[in-house]
């Protein structure tokens, strides 16, 4: 007899389980936005429930033992779909790593620094015509000043730039040589 009621309950517990098929579906899609991946995960989950059906302790739990064989199936699908590389044996394809982006960053910040010292009629017309690709023409207009002025004073502005940066390095290179020291 009880060899019966536990069939009983058996086939009982097989109707429950796919039953949830939809539900398993639903979430499947909602972790894939892929239908067809949803139905393989969903029809896989099912097999793998009604196999270890005699695993399952407690009926009232059935949802989170699906959800969970689910997610395993989902985890199980991932590892397959991507390989694991060690990261110690990636190679760069180029050079912008952050230690790049933060020397770029520095450099910029430099310009910018060295920019704001000059005299401010040379850094008007040195960001109207480098930063903002302005004509001769229009900084004059702008400034009110003529042509030819506005190319002096760019001509003084990029040399003296020129020339507050080269020491700024001679400076940051000396400094570089005392901290190795």
């Amino acid at each position: 007899m009880t060899i019966f009621r536990f069939s009983c309950q058996d086939k009982q517990a097989a109707k429950q389980v796919k039953a949830c098929r939809n539900r398993l579906y639903r979430l499947a899609f909602s972790w894939c936005h892929d239908a067809m991946l949803a139905d393989d995960l969903a029809q896989e989950t099912l097999s793998k429930a009604m196999q270890k059906l005699d695993q399952l302790k407690n009926e009232q739990a059935m949802d989170a033992w699906l959800f969970a064989i689910l997610n395993n199936q989902w985890r199980e699908y991932l590892r397959k779909k991507k390989p694991c590389e060690d990261i110690d044996e990636l190679v760069f394809m180029h050079d912008e790593t952050p230690e790049y982006w933060h020397n770029q960053q520095q450099i910029i910040d430099q310009i910018r620094n060295t920019i704001g010292e000059l005299p401010l009629s040379q850094r008007q017309v040195l960001t109207l015509v480098d930063l903002e690709s302005m004509s001769y023409a229009g900084v004059a207009e702008v400034l009110e000043i003529p042509v030819g002025t506005v190319m002096s004073r760019l001509n003084r502005a990029r040399k003296s730039l020129q020339e507050k940066l080269e020491v700024k390095e001679k400076q940051a290179s000396i400094a570089r040589l005392r901290s190795i020291k």
